[in-house]
């Protein structure tokens, strides 16, 4: 399969989630992000004053597009409507990078669940996974980043471990990795493991984004258990993991997501000058 090259690399600096609330102060002025991700879900609508303003933006900052609704985990076939729909967009806005979740999100009779919910790391899933993205790349003329979930639970059945299981999907289809490294710290936290053991073994090399985000903790009869919620600022052992991936793998482009309570923008912004003041540090220790 031939894939489009997307035109141009998303710097390896740091860059913020656009969301609604900070629209307004980016069109009335330029603001301190080396580039901006979107959910692609959200611009769907063929026109509008929403996509016009991205489209205004896009002259000035590269983009990315993350997309919620794909449900590569599904053992359905993909909706051909919404690849139809995602492969317009990206074709009009040009975005360097594209990606989806690990997770599905679709029930057999077609009823979209609104959630990311997890798969078994079984062969089966595997051999699914494997063919979904298959077909969105083909469908979308893109290389797509795969990403990471965060994970409250184990199933019994498992072939593979989830570092097995996205390197293996990497090998099958060559699509790339998002790493978000909350995710990675929110799943090792939950299930008593390591996060630095499961960043070993993922596939680095194919990381084409990383993000990071804050994370709720959550009182529970067995104990406490840690939630993606992307609802505050990052927390400081997430900050040290990203310096450990950064070690490992060079500098990468980093976003900094914040989908809930978000705050006013200099706060996000001063997230993501963290972010860049580590990507200095991995830069200059290697110049």
């Amino acid at each position: 399969m031939s894939l489009a090259h997307n035109r141009a690399a998303i710097p390896a600096q740091a860059g913020i989630g656009l969301r609604h609330p900070h629209l307004p102060a980016f069109l009335a002025a330029p603001q301190p992000a080396a580039w901006l991700e979107i959910h692609s879900e959200n611009y769907l609508a063929p026109g509008g004053p929403r996509l016009a303003a991205l489209e205004r933006l896009r002259g000035d900052y590269p983009l990315s597009c993350h997309g919620v609704g794909l449900s590569l985990g599904s053992a359905e076939e993909l909706d051909e409507a919404h690849l139809a729909r995602l492969r317009a967009l990206y074709d009009r806005l040009e975005p360097e990078l594209v990606s989806e979740h690990l997770a599905w999100s679709t029930a057999p009779d077609g009823t979209f669940l609104a959630d990311l919910l997890p798969l078994p790391y079984t062969d089966e899933a595997l051999d699914i996974v494997a063919a979904n993205v298959g077909r969105a790349q083909e469908a979308l003329g893109r290389r797509l980043l795969v990403e990471n979930p965060s994970t409250y639970l184990r199933f019994r059945e498992a072939d593979w471990d989830e570092a097995g299981f996205l390197s293996e999907l990497v090998h099958r289809t060559g699509c790339g990795l998002l790493l978000d490294v909350n995710n990675l710290y929110v799943s090792a936290a939950n299930g008593g493991d390591d996060p630095l053991a499961a960043l070993e073994r993922l596939p680095l090399a194919a990381v084409g984004e990383i993000h990071i985000a804050g994370h709720a903790r959550v009182a529970t009869p067995v104990g406490e258990l840690l939630i993606d919620d992307h609802g505050s600022t990052v927390a400081e052992p997430v900050w040290a993991l990203l310096r450990a991936v950064l070690a490992r793998n060079g500098p990468r482009p980093v976003l900094v997501e914040w989908d809930t309570n978000i705050p006013e923008l200099p706060v996000l912004l001063a997230e993501a000058a963290r972010a860049e003041f580590h990507l200095w540090e991995v830069s200059d220790a290697a110049g």
